[in-house]
C-alpha cells in the first residue's frame, strides 16, 4: 500500500531537514583557520631549513609559535574528522558498523589531538 502514497508524504522525514547546518559552517571555519594557518606553517619550515633539532625545538617552544602549531593541529584534526564523517554517513550502509567506525574516528582524532598538545607543552616547558 505504499506506493499508493504520494511523493511528499513519502519523503518527510528523510531529508536533511536542516540539521547539516553546523556540520556545514564547521568545516568551513576550519577550512578558514586552515587557509590562515597553513602559510605560517609553510613560512616556519623555510625559516628552519637547514637548522639543527635544538634550534627547531627552541623556534616551537616560544608561546606564539607553540600556540599556533597547536591550533593549526587542532584544526586539522577537526576539519579532517567532519570530512571522514561524511564519507562514513554516506558510503557505510550498515548502521552498525557506521556508528562503529564514527566513534573510533573520534576516539583516534580525539588521542591524536591529546598527543600532539602533551608534546608540545614538553617542548613550551623544557621537560
Amino acid at each position: 500500500m505504499s506506493h499508493l502514497r504520494n511523493p511528499l508524504e513519502r519523503a518527510r522525514g528523510l531529508g536533511s531537514s536542516k540539521s547539516g547546518l553546523p556540520h556545514w559552517r564547521a568545516q568551513r571555519v576550519s577550512a578558514l583557520f586552515l587557509l590562515l594557518l597553513i602559510p605560517w606553517l609553510l613560512w616556519s619550515l623555510l625559516q628552519l631549513a637547514g637548522t639543527g633539532h635544538a634550534e627547531a625545538a627552541k623556534f616551537l617552544a616560544g608561546p606564539l609559535n607553540a600556540s599556533l602549531l597547536i591550533l593549526l593541529l587542532a584544526s586539522t584534526l577537526h576539519h579532517t574528522l567532519l570530512g571522514l564523517q561524511v564519507v562514513i554517513e554516506d558510503y557505510i550502509h550498515h548502521h552498525g558498523l557506521a556508528l562503529l567506525l564514527l566513534v573510533g574516528l573520534r576516539l583516534i582524532t580525539a588521542a591524536a589531538l591529546i598527543a600532539a598538545v602533551v608534546h608540545i607543552m614538553k617542548l613550551v616547558l623544557g621537560s
